[in-house]
């Protein structure tokens, strides 16, 4: 009996702004991303691209123009999937316009048949951090409600066109990352006193269950055989006491709260009870369209699609912040760290799907788990890498265990099979990639792909269909 069930889904992932580029090309509109210097991870961003800056995304990896090539490096990896989005500014470069881009859509059309040929399933992201600048600039983002039908146009475009061959979707990444990278996971910038900054937090995501609700009832109508998800990093909720006081276990308990609230509402339908007391203790009333709720409760999404990178501990009383890896709380001695501190817990990952099994009892799907490291390319040309292949390992042989808990994990792809720019760094030296770019923080470089040791790695993984890792 094998532990991984057959059809699992193996494959890897990356989002649009992070590995496309072409910022401008065949009449794409700018996003979010293309204004930060140093990662869409951060709060700071300019208003406009500024003349002779540099910004990391405009080229990135230049997959809108060698997407061929990698599909083929992942294919002969062994991908039965592969996870990207849909750069929204690509094909409606404001937002607002009532006719999408046609060069945008084509460009679509292109990729993910490249895909389907390949024998990879295309796992799409609706919204990956990419809202269009000017959403941000005219409405501030997904606090307001403006955004809501025009994510909903887009949606309906989307779906018309390519609901025959995209079968798997999410509609919103990491909404969660709200309470941590407003900027990138809603498009706003907090401002005023803690209560105020809390209240925008919850009204965006308030929109965004709205929008994507709003999308599975679109999806319903147009592709009935899809799958529609939501994705969440449950590195946000992966937090762990840091002592047995029971002040620490309750306020991690509090933590994942503060993930799960967005799972509860997509999931099941409606708000949880402990809502009501988040809001009332930051005076504060979501503002709610009349049918908001009847929508939410009547179109649930399907599955639970999550980034797991780490765990973190937290203490009362100690400040918990987070990024694009998830809640950053005290270090836990136990477990050993990244070169960028983010500390490698593959049981954290078993636990998080018990937790979403338990919580939930629906599928779901491991999109984005990865290492970040720094590679050296030796004289041959050669990139050892077995820091990242034991990683890749250790927790691909959790997941089995979570299997064999009873867990319905329907598919796992690695975050960066190719190297891209981070978003919560805008570095190209924070790789992730099993393969990788000849690409430097300043943009130096040719761009040409070479495979790292770990090439192999996930090659074997995939072709005993992740049995070697109870074996080897």
């Amino acid at each position: 009996m094998t532990v991984f069930p057959k059809g699992f889904l193996w494959g890897g992932a990356i989002a649009a702004n992070q590995a496309e580029g072409a910022w401008q090309a065949d009449g794409k509109g700018p996003s979010l991303v293309d204004v930060t210097e140093h990662g869409i991870g951060k709060s700071e961003h300019d208003d406009a691209v500024l003349p002779g800056k540099y910004y990391p995304n405009h080229e990135a990896i230049d997959f809108y123009h060698k997407y061929h090539e990698d599909l083929q490096a992942m294919s002969e990896m062994g991908f039965n999937c592969f996870r990207t989005s849909i750069a929204w500014s690509r094909l409606y470069p404001t937002g607002e316009e009532t006719t999408p881009n046609e060069a945008g859509l084509r460009y679509y059309d292109d990729l993910f048949a490249t895909m389907k040929k390949l024998g990879m399933e295309p796992v799409v992201t609706i919204s990956h951090y990419e809202t269009p600048l000017a959403l941000h600039d005219k409405y501030g983002g997904w606090t307001d409600r403006h955004l809501i039908d025009l994510y909903e146009r887009f949606c309906r475009t989307i779906f018309t066109r390519y609901g025959d061959v995209v079968h798997y979707w999410m509609t919103f990444n990491e909404m969660n990352n709200t309470h941590t990278i407003p900027y990138a996971a809603a498009a706003i910038d907090l401002t005023g006193d803690t209560d105020h900054r809390t209240q925008q937090i919850y009204q965006a995501e308030h929109n965004m269950y709205v929008a994507n609700a709003k999308a599975v009832k679109s999806a319903r109508e147009l592709m009935p055989d899809a799958h529609m998800g939501i994705m969440l990093s449950l590195s946000q909720a992966a937090v762990y006491p840091a002592t047995c006081a029971p002040e620490d276990v309750f306020g991690a308990m509090q933590m994942q709260r503060r993930t799960f609230i967005s799972a509860d509402v997509q999931l099941r339908g409606a708000y949880p009870a402990y809502a009501k007391r988040i809001f009332a203790e930051h005076h504060f009333e979501l503002e709610m369209g009349p049918d908001d709720l009847q929508l939410i409760h009547d179109y649930p999404s399907e599955f639970l699609g999550f980034s797991y990178y780490r765990s973190s501990t937290y203490a009362a009383g100690t400040p918990l912040y987070g990024d694009t890896g998830g809640a950053v709380g005290k270090p836990n001695p136990y477990l050993k760290a990244t070169d960028w501190g983010w500390q490698i817990d593959p049981l954290g990952l078993r636990w998080m799907c018990n937790l979403v099994q338990d919580r939930y009892n629906c599928p779901m799907f491991i999109v984005e788990n990865g290492l970040g490291m720094k590679d050296t390319v030796s004289a041959d040309g050669s990139i050892h890498d077995p820091a990242r292949s034991d990683y890749l390992k250790a927790h691909v042989q959790a997941i089995g265990e979570a299997i064999k808990d009873g867990c319905n994990v329907m598919g796992y792809t690695w975050w960066g099979p190719i190297d891209i720019v981070s978003a919560g760094t805008g570095q190209m030296s924070k790789r992730y990639g099993f393969v990788y770019v000849d690409k430097d923080d300043e943009g130096h470089g040719t761009l040409a792909r070479s495979k790292k040791d770990s090439f192999k790695t996930y090659r074997q993984i995939i072709a005993t269909n992740g049995e070697n890792v109870f074996t080897d």
